[in-house]
């Protein structure tokens, strides 16, 4: 059985290498959204429990977004350092 030539192993290495690189962006989204979706079906559950109805949901959003923002920022400015890290590395290999 063909596996392939090393030409396609090498662009399958690539392929694998670019998904490391671009996970951290791909999940950040979802991140934000999971946590928005999360902290509202909390907050439906309290409007439902103490019959404050629309509050907990309000509320719920409000926690979500804020949550999910500041780690989309604290994700964001890792990933920068981390980057600028390995830049400068490059440039000190060179």
């Amino acid at each position: 059985m063909n596996s392939g030539s090393p030409q396609d192993k090498g662009k399958k290495g690539n392929a694998v290498e670019i998904y490391r690189d671009f996970a951290p962006y791909l999940t950040m989204g979802f991140q934000l959204a999971a946590a928005v979706l999360i902290f509202f079906f909390i907050g439906l559950w309290i409007d439902g429990r103490y019959g404050i109805d629309p509050w907990g949901k309000i509320g719920g959003i409000i926690l979500g977004s804020t949550g999910g923002f500041v780690k989309f920022f604290v994700t964001v400015n890792r990933m920068s350092k981390k980057e600028e890290t390995q830049k400068h590395d490059r440039r000190d290999t060179y």
